[in-house]
């Protein structure tokens, strides 16, 4: 079982921070911006991917054929 780490949280304005050690983030591989879920009474952080399986579901989509536009009338801004 994972070792429990301490800290307290910190006051910013109306909201709190939590200060995570160094030796934490390259375990998990956090960097630059995260995920928080809030499950079960926990906070969960996770890296955040926010492209993560969007080429799948272009992919998808196409071989759907439902990659039409859907205002193909609508006039043009641009002439």
């Amino acid at each position: 079982m994972a070792q429990a780490v301490r800290t307290q949280l910190i006051k910013i304005g109306a909201s709190r921070s939590v200060r995570l050690p160094k030796a934490i983030l390259e375990q998990v591989g956090l960097e630059h911006d995260v995920d928080i879920e809030v499950r079960d009474g926990m906070v969960i952080l996770r890296a955040a991917h926010p492209r993560a399986g969007w080429a799948e579901a272009f992919a998808d989509i196409a071989a759907t054929g439902d990659d039409f536009i859907l205002d193909a009338d609508a006039p043009s801004l641009t002439s």
